[in-house]
């Protein structure tokens, strides 16, 4: 969760009303609240804390279950410390009764645009419900955008929706199909951050490898290369992409990723390593389009850093099923695994399955994290000793930063500014970073 709210004095009769972001879940939600945060101030205070707030936005995530139980709870307390609530994000289309009953007004990721309508609206004593399909491009609203300036971070959104039907995804309920967002508006809205001195811009939609599928005039690495074009020193780092569309439009992709701007960073959920359980899940991938992609990436690449997301316990899972996934991660030894134990979530077809018992999936979930660990440190190792060029992205705990190598691997460091480009010697390491010396 990221409290994202500060301070704006208007002088409007709104002005008075103070206003508070919470943002759950991923970075399309942070792109979204930045969206909220500039419409709000325009005409409201945005106030750093809950306490100091009169009415709360929650731009919520609906992917598991407990994330939904969460952000529920933190609104039955808000709502008893007197504060109004407005529940934006994924769960107003994901659980609108449950929403409706703890909150006092709905707004959907495709109409956060009206959100100071909705406030108003809220103000009077209203309960309005905004989650109706509304086809907008957001690349259209990122002049209206207000970013934190905690780091050198800037996240822009180039679609929404997706064009898949997995089996276990609620997001696709919330966020609709695929609305790739125009190209010429996503590199202007990287033009500026860049200009505004933001040195890591993350592009970020729920499939990145969808971009363009939906206009038939351009694709992701087509993208990339118009970024890549923006005079300065920046990393771009691509986010989730499917394995089916990169492997689609792989030799395009591997040529876009040569340019020095773009991280040598893949995510492509696999999710299991058992065909048959991806065809349960509906997933429009085999296992081997995930391992030739991760193959043609680090073969091209001295140093990629290949992310996957796992879900463990899916109800068709058997014991052999989850052993090949097991086998899959051995042997290909991505950076990161994601390890999500299957929840059933609303609408979706897995809802009607049959769950596999709970300590069953524990224990699978424990036995990968096992494995995933022990990768993580194993491929961290082989940097010890040596000299890495990073980027210094965030301020950590006790005094460090942290940075980011070229394949975006994470590298702490004792000294440096934020968006400093400096060269580190690797000293030491963990299995999720590395620790460096400048």
């Amino acid at each position: 969760m990221f409290v994202v709210s500060f301070k704006n004095k208007c002088n409007t009769p709104d002005a008075m009303v103070r206003v508070c972001i919470e943002t759950y879940g991923c970075t399309m939600n942070q792109s979204d609240s930045d969206i909220m945060r500039g419409i709000v101030s325009k005409n409201f205070e945005l106030v750093d804390g809950i306490d100091e707030a009169d009415v709360v936005i929650l731009n919520s995530c609906g992917v598991v279950d407990f994330t939904e139980r969460k952000i529920l709870k933190r609104a039955k307390e808000l709502k008893v410390k007197g504060k109004r609530v407005v529940m934006a994000g994924c769960l107003p289309r994901i659980s609108t009764k449950k929403c409706v009953e703890v909150s006092d007004a709905l707004v959907s990721p495709d109409n956060i645009h009206l959100i100071d309508i909705v406030l108003r609206e809220v103000l009077k004593g209203k309960k309005p419900i905004l989650i109706g399909r509304n086809e907008i491009d957001k690349s259209k609203l990122s002049c209206v955008k207000r970013r934190l300036r905690e780091n050198v971070i800037a996240i822009v959104s180039i679609s929404e929706g997706c064009t898949g039907r997995c089996s276990f995804c609620a997001t696709r309920f919330a966020r609709g199909r695929l609305r790739s967002f125009k190209l010429e508006n996503v590199v202007e809205e990287v033009r500026r951050c860049v200009e505004m001195g933001f040195k890591e811009i993350q592009i970020t939609s729920q499939d990145t490898g969808a971009y363009g599928l939906d206009r038939g005039r351009y694709m992701l690495p087509d993208l990339l290369e118009e970024i890549c074009k923006i005079e300065g020193n920046f990393r771009v780092r691509v986010g989730m992409m499917n394995p089916r569309h990169a492997m689609e439009m792989l030799p395009d992709l591997i040529n876009a990723f040569e340019s020095e701007k773009v991280y040598k960073f893949i995510h492509l959920p696999v999710q299991s390593g058992d065909e048959k359980v991806l065809k349960d899940m509906n997933r429009d991938h085999g296992v081997e389009e995930f391992v030739e992609v991760v193959r043609e990436f680090r073969k091209n690449f001295d140093d990629v850093m290949v992310s996957t997301d796992v879900i463990v316990g899916y109800p068709t899972e058997s014991e052999e099923s989850f052993w090949k996934t097991y086998d899959l991660v051995r042997d290909v030894e991505p950076d990161i695994v994601n390890i999500t134990r299957f929840s059933k979530r609303p609408f979706t077809s897995a809802f009607r399955l049959k769950e596999i018992h709970g300590w069953i999936v524990k224990e699978r979930s424990r036995k990968l994290t096992e494995l995933a660990r022990s990768i993580g440190l194993k491929r961290n190792r082989r940097f010890l000793g040596k000299k890495l060029d990073v980027l210094i992205t965030k301020n950590g705990k006790d005094g460090t930063k942290l940075a980011r190598a070229n394949s975006y691997r994470p590298v702490v460091v004792r000294r440096g500014e934020l968006g400093e480009f400096t060269e580190v010697k690797v000293v030491d390491c963990r299995f999720n970073y590395l620790v460096g010396v400048n």
